[in-house]
């Protein structure tokens, strides 16, 4: 699969933030609800707090700058963003907790911008501010970014939001850049990032797998934001797509057979052959990631001369980057529910590859259990070989209490705005 790259961010957990422009839509920014009533409390107001940054005058600025709003004993009521000599106010709009209001797309490049703040205290009193700034001029050191998600495709239940980041982003950067990746759901279900150890994958999931239905909603705003230091990302990336039926794949190298279930309901159950001793298929869910209705396998950089082979292969489907997929297999169809003699794919009859090929789509998930590898974190899109608890502790930003460790039991998913 040529990989495209496209954009991902989001903040802490639960993408709070719905951008005015990122899909299209025509909603404006929401800006909180209106200034409570001090009569109806028995509590004194809170004291009356505003600011605003970045402060005046500042200069050299990422494109990715967001107007900080900093409001205590009060509610911000409008914010605007104007590019000095520009005719038309910069769409955008304020994450849920008003620490800041996040521009739809990146600013230029060596400009010069005016923000204009307006909260309302308690008791009603509203009080603008105004700053203004300049960006830097654009810089050559760029982290590659990438986003496996298209616009309007649909993907299986257990599609993660993928991002990839070239060369990988530090520990000590990942934070900064996962504030900037947004996600949203619609019906909302909650969900976490997750970094692969290197930093050059980053997921997105939910306790449990999507809704079938589900739009997803992504944004990764990165581009001209900070990756390292010197270094900023090449561009944003957005995409909203459908999750569909919910198929789900289980291969029990015991039994030597693959279950293929729709809805829950068994559908399908298919004779395989696994991975052999000396190269076993990988135990854990994995997901098909790339379809290809005929390819060509050539093996001999990776195994050499005695081992290697060129063969031209039907119906396969990608599970890891080390090259295992499922595929049609006729010269394996004699020890398909008996032995496993593949390199570590899982071998089917061709009818069945067919059929089976004709039911996946990207996204779809497959378990394989009992073999003599456990899958690797990070080859391929291995979000869901691990537990929710696990997951989680993947992330850099703090994740909220209502999606920390603990709070995903089997077929029970957390209820938590989606933002």
């Amino acid at each position: 699969m040529g990989r495209v790259w496209r954009f991902v961010a989001v903040l802490a957990v639960v993408a709070p933030l719905a951008l005015t422009g990122c899909a299209g839509g025509d909603d404006k920014p929401r800006f909180g609800s209106a200034p409570s009533d001090p009569a109806t409390s028995s509590a004194p107001p809170e004291p009356f707090e505003f600011s605003v940054t970045p402060a005046a005058d500042a200069k050299n600025l990422p494109i990715s700058t967001e107007v900080g709003t900093l409001v205590k004993g009060g509610t911000v009521t409008s914010v605007a963003l104007t590019e000095t000599g520009g005719t038309k106010p910069i769409e955008g709009a304020l994450r849920d907790d008003q620490s800041s209001w996040v521009p739809a797309s990146p600013l230029k490049y060596s400009k010069s911008y005016t923000a204009t703040v307006t909260a309302t205290s308690a008791a009603g009193q509203a009080e603008t501010k105004t700053t203004t700034f300049t960006t830097m001029a654009k810089s050559g050191s760029t982290t590659g970014t990438g986003l496996y998600l298209f616009d309007d495709r649909e993907y299986g239940v257990a599609m993660p939001v993928v991002v990839e980041f070239h060369p990988g982003v530090k520990k000590e950067d990942r934070a900064g850049v996962q504030q900037r990746m947004f996600v949203k759901t619609d019906p909302p279900q909650p969900g976490a990032w997750h970094w692969v150890e290197n930093g050059t994958q980053v997921f997105y999931r939910a306790p449990e797998f999507w809704q079938p239905g589900t739009t997803l909603t992504v944004r990764i705003a990165v581009g001209g934001h900070p990756t390292a230091k010197g270094r900023y990302g090449d561009m944003d990336r957005k995409a909203t797509a459908k999750i569909g039926e919910k198929l789900v794949m289980e291969v029990d190298n015991a039994t030597k057979q693959m279950s293929v279930f729709k809805n829950d309901q068994l559908v399908k159950t298919m004779p395989v052959s696994l991975g052999k001793q000396k190269t076993p298929s990988s135990s854990g869910t994995m997901i098909v990631m790339e379809k290809k209705e005929e390819t060509v396998f050539d093996t001999f950089a990776e195994l050499g001369p005695e081992e290697g082979y060129r063969t031209d292969i039907q119906y396969a489907q990608r599970l890891t980057w080390g090259g295992e997929y499922i595929h049609a297999a006729p010269w394996s169809v004699a020890d398909q529910g008996r032995r496993n003699v593949s390199h570590g794919c899982v071998n089917l009859a061709t009818d069945n590859a067919r059929w089976l090929f004709q039911q996946t789509k990207i996204g779809d998930p497959i378990t394989v259990k009992g073999t003599e590898r456990k899958l690797q974190a990070g080859n391929g899109w291995t979000a869901w070989d691990l537990t929710w608890d696990e997951f989680v502790k993947g992330s850099a930003l703090p994740v909220s209490a209502e999606l920390g460790p603990g709070t995903a039991e089997p077929g029970v998913t957390p209820t938590v705005a989606a933002g």
